[in-house]
């Protein structure tokens, strides 16, 4: 049971690890971020912004670049490619967090197995001798049944530990993935429409203009 023990602490170490280097890759100033697409949407400079998103790290821009990508399609269309892209990045965000939540599981109950175990040979070694058995040789089984109990808890505590930050860092990573595809939905919509608003603008003015002109050139 010591040696279950020692794989399920290799299993936890390394799933551990690989979840401490994905959420510092992925830690990045959303606000920063958004400020900046933000300028070069409002600039029509798709191109820049495209650029920006695909060079920052991390599902936030990701999910930006992905939006970024299909900026011709409507507010709905647009909304749905950010809904779609934020549940890509899911299985990422979650990945190898029920490995360490079965390393918390199991090693209390491996270590009791082994605790169990043990007591049952110490018992029949008892049995054996004729159910006499010295307080020195009793206290010896049972201090050795004990060990693997006291291994499994000492693996378990921390590993729920872990386990109940990396889901605290998932959730907050979420709301960042979901806040940056509002943020780019709005922005682009935002963009289009006041396009629209000044292209009316000008064209209104135009119109005013050539009429003026045909009054004057009627008048003279």
């Amino acid at each position: 049971m010591v040696w279950v023990l020692l794989v399920l602490t290799f299993i936890g170490v390394v799933c551990v690890i690989e979840r401490l280097f994905y959420f510092h890759r992925a830690r990045i100033n959303v606000g920063d971020l958004l400020v900046g697409l933000s300028n070069h949407v409002r600039r029509k400079a798709f191109a820049e912004a495209l650029h920006e998103a695909a060079r920052a790290p991390g599902p936030v821009a990701r999910v930006a670049h992905a939006t970024l990508l299909r900026h011709h399609l409507t507010r709905p269309d647009l909304r749905d490619v950010a809904q779609e892209a934020g549940q890509l990045e899911v299985p990422r965000i979650e990945k190898n967090l029920r490995g360490i939540l079965g390393v918390a599981l199991l090693a209390p109950l491996v270590g009791m197995l082994g605790t169990l175990l043990g007591l049952v040979e110490t018992f029949q070694r008892v049995s054996e001798q004729g159910g006499y058995a010295g307080p020195a040789e009793l206290s010896g089984g049972v201090f050795q049944a004990l060990i693997t109990s006291v291994l499994g808890l000492t693996i378990a505590v921390p590993m729920y530990l872990f386990y109940l930050y990396f889901v605290a860092r998932a959730k907050r990573l979420a709301h960042r993935i979901e806040r940056a595809g509002i943020e780019m939905v709005n922005l682009i919509s935002d963009a289009r429409e006041e396009t629209a608003i000044v292209s009316f603008r000008e064209e209104v003015e135009a119109r005013k203009r050539a009429s003026r002109k045909v009054k004057e050139e009627g008048a003279s």
